[in-house]
C-alpha cells in the first residue's frame, strides 16, 4: 500500500480539502495569507528618497548663494533637517549639527561682511536690491552672463541716481559689487563644507546600516 488508508486520502485543490471516500465532507477553504512588505525595505526606500531630495536641495542652495534670485543656505539647511528626521540615526544628528552650524555661520558672515562694507561707504541696501532686480532682468535678456551684467547695471543705475555723478556712482558700485562678492564667497565656502559633511555622513550611514 502506497498510501495509508486510501479511503481517507484527501486531495487539496485551491485551498479546499475534499475527501474522496464515503461520506465525504467539504472542508471550507482557507483564507489567503497576504504577505506584508518588509518594514526594513520600506525604511531603506525612504532613506534613499530623502538622501536624493536632500542632495538636490543642497545643490539648489549652493546655486542660490551665487544666483541671488534663488534661496541659498536656507534651502540647504531645510534639506539637512529633512534627512536627519527621516533617517533618525546618530549620523543624521551629527550632519545636522555640523552642517547647520556651517550654513548659519556662512549666512551670518555674509551679512556682516557685506553690511559693514556698505555702511562704511554709506551705500544703502536699496542699491543691492536694484542689483538683484537687474540680475533677474539680465538673466532673461542675456543667457548665462546676463545675470552678472544685470546685477552690475542695476547697481550702477541706482548709484548714479543717488549720487548724481557717474564717476562717483562707478566707484560706489564697484565697492558694493566687491562687498557682495566677498559675502557670496564666504557663504558659498561654508555651504560647500556643509555639503561635504552631508556626503561623509551619508556614506557612513549606508555603509554601517544593518
Amino acid at each position: 500500500m502506497g498510501l495509508r488508508n486510501h479511503r481517507c486520502h484527501r486531495v487539496l485543490c485551491m485551498g479546499c480539502a475534499v475527501d474522496d471516500g464515503p461520506g465525504a465532507r467539504r472542508v471550507p477553504p482557507r483564507r489567503a495569507v497576504r504577505q506584508r512588505p518588509c518594514p526594513y525595505d520600506e525604511g531603506v526606500t525612504a532613506d534613499i528618497i530623502a538622501t536624493i531630495a536632500t542632495a538636490a536641495l543642497i545643490v539648489i542652495g549652493c546655486v542660490g548663494i551665487v544666483v541671488p534670485v534663488l534661496p541659498g543656505s536656507i534651502t540647504a539647511l531645510i534639506g539637512l533637517i529633512i534627512w536627519t528626521f527621516v533617517v533618525r540615526a546618530p549620523e543624521g544628528w551629527v550632519v545636522l549639527a555640523l552642517g547647520g552650524t556651517l550654513l548659519l555661520a556662512g549666512m551670518s558672515a555674509s551679512l556682516v561682511l557685506t553690511g559693514s562694507k556698505l555702511k562704511r561707504r554709506a551705500i544703502p541696501n536699496r542699491t543691492l536690491l536694484f542689483g538683484v532686480v537687474g540680475a533677474v532682468i539680465g538673466m532673461f535678456v542675456i543667457p548665462v552672463v546676463g545675470l552678472f551684467i544685470g546685477f552690475v547695471v542695476g547697481l550702477l543705475l541706482s548709484e548714479t541716481v543717488r549720487n548724481k555723478d557717474f564717476n562717483t556712482a562707478l566707484s560706489t558700485s564697484w565697492v558694493a559689487a566687491k562687498a557682495m562678492g566677498v559675502g557670496i564667497l564666504v557663504e558659498l565656502s561654508c555651504a560647500l563644507l556643509a555639503s561635504l559633511t552631508f556626503i561623509i555622513g551619508t556614506i557612513v550611514y549606508f555603509v554601517t546600516a544593518n
